[in-house]
Formats: C-alpha cells, structure tokens, sequence
C-alpha cells in the first residue's frame, strides 16, 4: 500500500501544480492585456492631440490662404480701378478735343464757304477776262494772217523747222569740231600703235566645228556602235557625256555635246574603240578613262605651253588648267586658246609702245576670256566668270578689272583693260578671223543696208569688207557736210541696237557734189 500511497500523493501534487501554473498564466495574461490596453489608451490620446495640432494648422493654413487672396484680389480691384479711372480721364480729355475740333471744323467750314464764294466770282471774272483775251488774240491772229498771207499751223511749223535744222547744224558742228580736237591728239598716235602691233604679230587661225564627226571605215560598224539592244552606245553615252548621233550619214557618227573636253574625249575614245575593234560596256569604260586622263594631261601641257610662249610665269595651276581647256573651246569657230595667245600677244606690243607693264598686259591678255572654259556650267556673262576666277586664284586687282571690263560689263579702272579691249577687239574683228553661218552672215548685211536705207536722204548704201563696213551715200541737196557727222552716228547706234555681230562694223557717209559737162 505505501507505493499506491506514493503514487497519489505525486498526482495530487501534479494536480496542484498544474493549477497553480494555470492561475499564474491566468494573471500574467490579465497583466498582458492591461497593460497593453493602457498602452493603446495612450496612442489613442496621442493620435487625438496630433490630428487637433493639424486641424488647427490647417484650420490657420486656411486663413492665410484667405488673407492673401483677399489682399491680392484687393490689389487686382485696386488696379482695375485705377485704369478705369485712367480710362474714363483720357475719354473725357478726347471728348474735349473732338469738340474743340468740331467746333474748328465749323470755323473752317464757314472761312471755306466764304472762300468758295469769293472764288467763283473770281473765276467768273476770269472767264469773262479769258474770253476778252480770246477775242483779241483771234482778232491779231486774223490781222497777221491777212498781213502775211499764211495760217498759224503754217507759221508754226515753218518755225519749228528753222528752229530744228538750226539746232541740228548747230549741234553738228560742234560734234565734228569736237571729234576734230579729240582725234588731233589721239588719232595718229592710236593709229600708230594698234598698226604696229598688227605687223608685229602674225597668228594661223584654228577653226573647228561646233560638233565633232567620226568617220567609220564602213557603215556596218555602226551596228557595232550600237551593240546588242544599244548597250553599247548607252554605255558611251553614259561614260561620256555625249550624245551620239548615228543617222542615215554615210560612213559617219556625229558627236554632240555642249562640253567641248568631254566630246574630244568621245571623239577619241570612239576612234580608239573602232581600231581596237573590241567594242562592249567593259571596253568602252576603260577606253574613256584613259582618254580622259590624256585629255587632262593634254590640257595641263597646253596651258603650260601658252604660258610660255607668252612669256608669263607663276599663273596658278588651277588657272593654266582653264587656259589648256581653252583649247577645246571656239568662238565664231575662231580657237578660243589662239585667240588668247594672240591678245596676249597683241597687248603686250602696246603696252610697251605706251611704255607700261608688258608682262601684266600679256598675262591679262592670256587670261582674258577663262571664263569661257567653264561658261557652260557657271552661269552669267564669261569675262564676269572670268574675273572671279582671277581674283579666286590670287591675281592683282588690275588684271581682275581688265578681265571682268573686256565687253565693257563693268567699268575699267586702267589702262591696262583698254588695252585689252582693243586687242580683243583686234583679234576677233580682223577678215577671216571668225567664221558664222552663210545664211546667217548674208542677212547680216542684208539688216546693214535696211537700217541705212532707212534713214532720211540716204540714196545707196553697200556693206563691204565682209560686212566689217557700212559705205553710205547721201544726197547732196538734202543731207550737209554738218549733217553727215550726226547721220553716221544715228546709224551706228541703230546697228548697235538692233543688230548682233562679231568685232566692230565702221559707218563711213559720203557726201559729194558733181559737175559734169560735155564739149562737144
């Protein structure tokens, strides 16, 4: 019995302490919760204290946002009274004045009435006078034609036409007195050097055609040309610039293009191509290259060449490219590269008779008309062109001005650009320096003697010297030697108006008078 004992005594004292412990977690936890009841009582009241304390500041926050609108809605209403204000002061001052004005308007109305009136009585004063005046001047008139035996119109037109033909002799007179002492001084001297210059230089004459022709040595290698479906001459076309023209011309292809290098760079690659005989797209690229480069190079040589030959030295190189280009350039089928050397040549001779800078003048002379090497892919007039190659290129300012003034497009400032006029002048306007069409050329001189015949007491007129003279015979008894001097400049300056040609054109009158008597 005393292990039962034992064991009873264990499980009543289990029993207790289970108890016990269960009391003591019961009163821990009654502590537990109370205190964490306080503790949320006290974040209660201080989340109550913190939203008053944001109330109020937003309840403050609130009124000086009140307080500031109101005082700029004050400020705002202040302002808009003050214009307001200002407003209505400046419609009562223009009210003042539109009065003040309308009651000048009324002064002035009535000064303007007044003034009317007197008006009308004097113009009907005046009407009456003028037509008193009417009366006598009719009543003279009718007394001097009755004295003279000849109307007024008549009167008139007599007077106008003694005033005329007197104002016209007159006139006259003066010119070709003038043109007298002008040409006194200077006549013979100019004579003298342009004769000299002329005899010192002595140029051949290239002429070349506008367009370049190929001949074939059959007609069927014009199929050739052309290729499979034109590829061929597609290919040329395209590597070139050129436009090739194969027509019903026997033997023959017509290259035509407005640069003048890129054709000589067809022409010979053709040529090329036709002796090769190997003629296909592959073919014909290489061909052209090769030309061109040998264009190029032929272009340099000449530049360089003509700059010898002249004599000048240190041309940029750009500038002895242009020149060399030259030599595939025409006008009026005169070499445009013989041309230049020519006027070099020519104002160098007179730059030394008038005792100036021979070399300056050559080396204007040379570069004069550059501008034509790239005309056809610069627009404006070439010696302009010309001149602002020049200037580019670091030539003086005097060499610029006689270029850019040769055709008289700006003026010249020297009389380095006169020389170089002259010599232009010289070497395009000798016979069988220029060429032109012979249709062209024929009513050419045609147009001369029209605009001779044209004029009053002209009775024959013939263009001679290829056209460089016009020869004009007058009647004796309606034109005057004094007459004769205005009639040749009236016609020149038709000619220049209305007419375009090569070089210059002399307007000779000739007036004379014949006795003729038989003996029989």
């Amino acid at each position: 019995m005393e292990p039962l004992g034992m064991v009873m005594v264990a499980f009543v004292a289990l029993v207790v302490g289970l108890g016990a412990g269960a009391l003591g977690w019961r009163l821990m936890l009654q502590r537990k919760t109370q205190k964490e009841r306080r503790e949320s009582e006290l974040l209660l009241e201080e989340a109550r204290k913190e939203a008053e304390t944001l109330k109020k500041e937003a309840i403050l926050q609130a009124k000086d946002n009140i307080f500031r609108l109101k005082a700029d809605f004050e400020k705002e209403t202040k302002e808009t009274r003050r214009e307001l204000q200002s407003l209505e002061k400046r419609l009562l001052q223009k009210e003042e004045n539109l009065e003040k004005k309308s009651e000048a308007l009324d002064k002035r109305e009535s000064v303007i009435a007044k003034k009317e009136k007197q008006l009308q009585e004097k113009e009907r004063d005046l009407e009456q006078r003028s037509k008193e005046v009417e009366d006598l001047i009719e009543a003279q008139r009718l007394k001097l034609e009755s004295l003279s035996g000849i109307s007024a119109q008549e009167a008139k037109e007599l007077l106008i036409k003694s005033i005329e033909d007197e104002a016209r002799h007159e006139a006259a007179l003066t010119v070709k007195r003038l043109e007298a002492e002008a040409r006194e001084q200077g006549d013979k001297k100019a004579k003298e050097i342009i004769a000299l210059a002329i005899q010192r230089y002595a140029g051949d004459y290239v002429v070349e055609k506008t367009v370049s022709v190929v001949n074939l040595p059959s007609d069927e290698m014009k199929g050739r040309i052309i290729g499979r479906e034109g590829r061929n001459i597609r290919a040329l076309e395209a590597t070139t610039g050129i436009d090739l023209i194969i027509d019903d011309t026997p033997e023959a292809v017509i290259l035509s293009g407005f640069n003048p290098v890129r054709r000589e760079v067809a022409r010979l690659s053709l040529e090329r191509l036709i002796s090769d005989g190997r003629i296909h797209p592959a073919r014909i690229e290489e061909i052209v290259e090769k030309v061109g480069q040998e264009i190029d190079t032929a272009i340099r040589d000449a530049g360089e060449q003509a700059a010898f030959d002249v004599g000048v030295h240190g041309i940029h190189a750009e500038l002895i490219k242009l020149v060399g280009k030259l030599k595939y350039r025409t006008s009026y089928a005169q070499n445009v590269l013989q041309h230049s050397r020519e006027v070099a040549f020519l104002c160098g001779v007179m730059a030394a008779e008038l005792g100036l800078n021979e070399k300056q003048a050559k080396r204007a002379g040379l570069l004069h008309d550059i501008g034509k090497a790239v005309d056809h892919e610069v627009e404006g007039p070439h010696a302009l062109i010309g001149a602002d190659l020049a200037k580019k290129y670091g030539e003086c300012p005097e060499i610029v001005n006689a270029i850019a003034a040769h055709h008289e497009d700006v003026p010249g400032e020297s009389v380095l650009a006169i020389l170089v006029q002259a010599a232009d002048a010289l070497s395009g306007a000798r016979p069988g320096a220029r060429k032109e069409l012979l249709e062209s050329y024929v009513r050419r001189l045609e147009n001369l003697e029209k605009i001779a015949m044209s004029f009053k007491g002209v009775s024959k007129a013939y263009a001679i010297q290829a056209g460089r003279e016009l020869r004009i015979i007058v009647e004796n008894e309606s034109v005057g030697d004094a007459e004769t001097v205005l009639l040749s400049k009236d016609i020149a300056k038709r000619i220049e108006s209305e007419l375009t040609y090569p070089g210059q054109i002399k307007v000779t009158v000739i007036r004379e008078t014949r006795a003729v008597e038989y003996a029989k």
